[in-house]
């Protein structure tokens, strides 16, 4: 499905993209397009809020500004500079990621999805963050908050996209839903999945959406069904 198919995605699109230029929070690995630097953002972004990750971002980076210093960083160290944000496998990752990825690739991340999602600890998502938001290549970035709002607003068209699809097949289908109606260019796929994890964070919640607040809320399937 191509958004050509689907008329409403230019419009979609376009109110995000409006909303998102004037509403979105001042987070500081969106003004970065290192690669090393999106990639911590992303491993300390898994099951963990946002303004939690605030306190740690930076501290790890001056710490470890580059994969290489990662690698040659000792186990116990890389835990301590962990300490507090929990799910401290993800830290056993991400040091196991910079090893690798100073071995195999000369200290810099791929830029591919693929081989992106080779990587230790990196999923369908990881790998289509890091791809898009250092990169600037269209890839899908589909985690919960982006599901929801798809989900919502396209309804019918996510399904009929997914067909009977259930499990993995059903998410491998959202995400080529996701990535039919981006825009074609990165830098524009890049405001475009920010500004959709971003309506899913403040407005497009699980509970209590503000749905009177949602600059995509006309069109929108399920707050049609809610009025």
């Amino acid at each position: 499905m191509s958004s050509k198919s689907n008329p409403r995605a230019a419009g979609f699109r376009r109110r995000l993209a409006a909303w998102y230029r004037r509403a979105a929070r001042d987070l500081p690995w969106r003004h970065t397009r290192d690669p090393w630097a999106v990639a911590v953002s992303e491993f300390m972004l898994q099951q963990t809020q946002v303004s939690r990750v605030l306190d740690y971002y930076a501290p790890f980076l001056r710490r470890y500004p580059t994969a290489l210093s990662l690698a040659r960083a000792r186990p116990r160290a890389v835990r301590e500079a962990w300490e507090g944000l929990g799910y401290y496998r993800r830290a056993a990752n991400l040091h196991a990621l910079a090893k690798l990825v100073v071995r195999d690739y000369d200290g810099r991340l791929p830029s591919d999805v693929e081989q992106l999602q080779a990587l230790p600890g990196v999923g369908h998502y990881t790998a289509g963050a890091v791809a898009c938001f250092a990169f600037e290549r269209r890839a899908a970035t589909v985690d919960t908050n982006v599901g929801r709002v798809l989900g919502r607003f396209f309804g019918k068209a996510v399904r009929r996209h997914g067909g009977r699809a259930a499990g993995k097949s059903a998410l491998r289908r959202l995400r080529e839903f996701a990535l039919a109606i981006q825009p074609r260019s990165g830098k524009a796929s890049w405001e475009f999945n920010q500004a959709l994890m971003e309506l899913g964070a403040l407005i497009c919640t699980a509970r209590k959406p503000k749905c009177e607040e949602c600059p995509v809320r006309t069109g929108c399937e399920w707050f049609g069904t809610r009025r």
